[in-house]
């Protein structure tokens, strides 16, 4: 610990001399690589300028790519007859076709149409990378006679929407 603490102070202490103690001959804020040094220059490390530390959601952010892909609705085919008011179990399987694993930061929102009596966002069913799974919102139907549609979508940590649109599509009526 010692030791690297040693190095880092020498490290910044050369870079402050070398930056003071130009010959005229350096160009002000241009870094040359140690292949390029001429005689009479003094090369300087170039430090990244945004530094992210490992497992943060900025790195994940830009090292995975989010993707959904609906397979099959699983229950309620689109256009079933249900009675007003009644509940709705309707699952869809999906797979994670994208490089980030579904965690609790991921959500699905509501996107248009009728809520069917649900909250406009929900979380996602975790998932790794590359697997299926099983979504499922318990809707209920509305006391009006009708068509009525639900339309949802996945969003990632940030906030953007991403892959396929997954939807329920009922009819209510009395039977």
């Amino acid at each position: 610990m010692m030791l690297r603490m040693a190095f880092a102070f020498i490290f910044l202490a050369s870079l402050c001399l070398s930056g003071c103690a130009g010959n005229g001959t350096e160009q002000p804020g241009v870094f040359l690589p140690p292949s390029q040094v001429s005689e009479g220059q003094t090369a300087i490390p170039v430090l990244p300028t945004q530094v992210v530390p490992f497992g943060t959601q900025a790195e994940s952010a830009s090292t995975c790519e989010d993707s959904l892909i609906w397979l099959e609705d699983l229950t309620v085919p689109d256009g079933s007859l249900v009675q007003p008011g009644a509940p709705v179990d309707k699952q869809w399987r999906v797979q994670n076709a994208g490089a980030c694993n579904w965690d609790n930061r991921y959500r699905l929102r509501w996107i248009g149409y009728e809520l069917l009596g649900v909250r406009p966002e929900r979380s996602l069913y975790p998932a790794r990378a590359g697997t299926t799974a099983v979504i499922q919102i318990i809707f209920t139907a509305p006391q009006e006679t009708g068509f009525y549609s639900s339309m949802w979508q996945a969003v990632d940590p940030v906030g953007q929407l991403f892959g396929d649109p997954i939807y329920i599509e009922i009819v209510v009526q009395d039977h």
